[in-house]
């Protein structure tokens, strides 16, 4: 590993720095922009008495410093960093002295981005907070208060370098004390971007006993979030949340909760020292907890075993915690538990992306909100809240967005710059520049003309933010997925890359993976190369190839994509397989077209095959009774997890049959199983039979790394149990961290994929080019 600080010196330059007097030109790459690097840099000089100067720079950030004190400034530069800051790497020359200067200063920034970067937005800091309640403080409730170490910064930038003419901020002038701030170096708002006050900043539309009134007499608001419009209400008032789900059209979807402290949580849900750590990070992602009891609405998550928590991130939601609290005096109520929890969940009409406009906001919300709350700063990139939950001691993203993009995943080695575009289901875009690649916030499901925007206005964004030029665009293997079409009408070259290739390549970017690795990739589906829907796989792959070693055995797929909103037609299609079609009308009697689906899976009537594995979950749920009709994608799934207690195995409840792994046994015994007793049995069963699956291709191959990945791994217990018989097999299992196990992640293994394809190719490697669709299975 190449060392943090590279020093470029020859043998009159070194002779510097032992010398009195020596002067330094530092390049400094990293998360160093929106963080108060410049004024760390100022302060730091000052003490070592250096002159000099700092400036944002298309790299990160340049700096000169002259005086007798330089090696002692170097040493020191990356102990005591701001704690949003973070040094990637440091280039030192030493050059010539420079006897004009008698001061440090700080330059304007150069307008240009070719490496620079900044923070995610991030939650409001402990001195703010303690500001936003003393009566003393100019910014005594002030809802939009911040400082070089919170606040919003990506939701707000236009393109970088980061400075306030390039914000949403730069509508807002500085008042006199604010520009005194700003330009004080011993003040924490030195150079904070966004900072404003109560005479100069953005302005909130409603009055905070306006707000809460409404919250306590069961309204519904819509009020102007940090990346979007937030609808809130009372958690505990059923009316409220019932008039929620029916004007939003979420009949059973959970809700997210957000609670004042972690006090008040505890009394709640379950929540570990970890989980506790992740609550109160300065991303404040939703986090999801075991819940305790029903102090909340029993409609906040009906069926399911969990609650999504979030304390409060901004200024404005504790000043509405203050004041339902009654505004007591002091900062000690901010520790101590408060009764009060909100529904704080995306402001969407059911299907559209979140609402971030002001204008569309007053179209789209008036029909769920009884009243909308905005301020007047402009939102420009909107950001949904990430959701995080602990998986095997390790936090898993179901969602990531908020507070987390555009942090990049560092990559294994430089890239050509590509644009990956994802696929349908929780897309997601990927921009590659250099060693890094971006993946953008969550879009969602490109199904119709809003997320569509969303999807184009992304692009663009991410482009621009990172001023490159994608030089190849690369997507899904679908045909008629809209990323697809996009991609192949772009006037650049494109790769199609397969879906769960991607999935398994996204993992082994992260962890910088190299050579063959098996992978093991389990989701709803996927386009196979032999026009198959996949999702049950287990491939042999690199960085450029796969080789399909081996699936699930296929199963129809009765009335093709309606299956996946209906389990119970999944359930029919295994009891046809065990030969029991009359038990299907028996047990489906009061679905429609019960009585025709045995001959219609037969026939093969549009009943396509599929290895999903992300289907045997429906199958297993519908055939336990627990959800024949699915409201939300993943609810069947999800309804089956909370029936787990202790997962059970069932010997003998599964094949390995050529390259198929059969788990008909183990679906014939939930026939005469209890919900609870099937969840235990289906999910320790299905754990041990694809960890056995996988270890007997481990073996055969000599290999021991596994890579697994698909929207099954958000699963709470399968990854847990598979990991731990994948670590008692002896090999060495591989998770998601950086990025979503779901299709939310497949941007970033198809920007790895692709981008080594075209390497391989500038390397006259053609044969190996060519060869990256899959052989069907592997013989050997």
């Amino acid at each position: 590993m190449a060392p943090l600080v590279e020093v470029a010196r020859d043998n009159s330059r070194f002779s510097c720095v032992m010398t009195a007097q020596s002067r330094a030109k530092l390049v400094i790459k990293g998360q160093v922009q929106g963080v108060g690097f410049r004024p760390y840099v100022y302060q730091l000089a000052k003490t070592h008495q250096l002159t000099g100067w700092v400036c944002n720079t298309g790299e990160g950030v340049t700096l000169e410093v002259q005086g007798a004190e330089v090696p002692r400034f170097i040493e020191s530069l990356s102990l005591k960093l701001p704690p949003l800051a973070r040094m990637d790497e440091v280039k030192v020359e030493w050059i010539s002295l420079n006897h004009q200067e008698d001061a440090f200063i700080i330059h304007e920034s150069i307008k240009n981005a070719d490496y620079s970067k900044i923070p995610p937005d991030v939650k409001i800091c402990e001195a703010c907070l303690n500001e936003l309640f003393d009566p003393d403080s100019r910014f005594y409730g002030y809802p939009f208060l911040n400082c070089t170490q919170c606040g919003p910064r990506y939701s707000i930038t236009r393109q970088l370098p980061y400075d306030r003419c390039q914000t949403s901020m730069d509508a807002f002038p500085l008042c006199e004390q604010c520009h005194a701030d700003y330009h004080d170096p011993a003040n924490r708002r030195f150079h904070a971007q966004p900072t404003a006050c109560s005479k100069c900043g953005p302005q909130l539309s409603d009055s905070m006993d306006a707000i809460v009134q409404q919250i306590q007499s069961g309204k519904i608001l819509a009020i102007k979030g940090l990346g979007g419009y937030q609808l809130i209400c009372d958690a505990r008032n059923d009316i409220a949340v019932l008039a929620l789900r029916r004007r939003k059209q979420r009949l059973s979807k959970p809700f997210a909760l957000m609670a004042l402290n972690l006090e008040t949580i505890d009394k709640i849900g379950l929540v570990s020292q970890q989980e506790k750590a992740l609550l109160a990070d300065r991303a404040a992602p939703i986090v999801l907890l075991s819940k305790k009891n029903d102090i909340v609405s029993s409609y906040i998550a009906p069926g399911l075993t969990h609650l999504g928590f979030m304390l409060p991130y901004t200024p404005l939601h504790y000043l509405i915690f203050h004041a339902l609290a009654g505004y007591p005096k002091g900062v000690n109520w901010l520790n101590e538990y408060l009764p009060y929890v909100l529904v704080v969940t995306s402001a969407n009409a059911s299907g559209n992306p979140l609402v971030f406009e002001d204008e569309i906001a007053k179209i789209e919300l008036k029909a769920i909100a009884d009243t909308i709350v905005t301020y007047n700063r402009h939102i420009v990139t909107r950001l949904d809240d990430s959701v995080i939950r602990i998986i095997h001691d390790h936090p898993v993203f179901i969602r990531r967005a908020r507070g987390f993009v555009p942090e990049p995943v560092k990559l294994p080695q430089d890239t050509p710059s590509v644009l990956a575009v994802g696929g349908y289901l929780k897309n997601t875009v990927c921009v590659t520049r250099r060693n890094e690649a971006f993946v953008s916030q969550h879009i969602g499901d490109l199904k119709n003309a809003e997320t569509v925007a969303f999807f184009h206005e992304t692009i663009k964004r991410l482009v621009t933010y990172l001023n490159v030029k994608p030089e190849y665009l690369i997507h899904d293997h679908h045909p008629d997925y809209y990323s697809t079409q996009f991609a192949q009408h772009q006037p650049l070259p494109a790769i199609a890359v397969q879906h769960h290739h991607a999935h398994l390549a996204a993992v082994a970017a992260e962890h910088h993976l190299e050579g063959k690795i098996l992978g093991l990739a389990l989701d709803g589906f996927g386009w196979g190369e032999d026009g198959m829907a996949w999702g049950g796989e287990l491939f042999l792959f690199d960085c450029q190839h796969y080789q399909r070693l081996g699936s699930l055995l296929p199963m129809r797929l009765p009335g093709g994509d309606v299956a996946a909103r209906e389990p119970w037609r999944m359930a029919a299609s295994i009891l046809f397989q065990l030969n029991l079609q009359d038990q299907i009308s028996k047990r489906f009697k009061e679905q429609k077209g019960h009585a025709m689906l045995a001959e219609v899976i037969r026939k093969g009537v549009n009943s396509p095959l599929t290895t999903s594995c992300g289907r045997l979950f429906d199958a297993a749920s519908a055939l336990l009774e627990l959800c024949p009709i699915a409201d939300y994608e993943g609810q069947a799934a999800m309804l089956l997890e909370a029936q787990v207690t202790q997962p059970q195995v069932l010997q003998g409840g599964w094949i390995m049959e050529d390259h198929y792994l059969n788990l008909l046994p183990l679906m014939s015994a939930l026939l005469m199983c209890t919900p609870e007793e099937g969840a235990n049995l289906f999910h320790g069963t299905l754990a041990k039979a694809l960890a056995s699956w996988v270890n007997h291709w481990a073996k055969k191959l000599q290999i021991n790394a596994i890579v697994l990945s698909g929207g099954c791994f958000l699963n709470q217990f399968l990854p847990k149990l598979l990991i731990d018989y994948c670590l008692e097999y002896g090999l060495l299992p591989y998770i998601a961290k950086a990025l979503p196990p779901s299709d939310a992640g497949i941007s970033l293994g198809q920007a790895w994929v692709g981008a080594n394809r075209v390497i391989a190719t500038t390397r006259k490697d053609v044969d190996h080019v060519l060869s990256y669709s899959s052989k069907n299975y592997c013989l050997t």
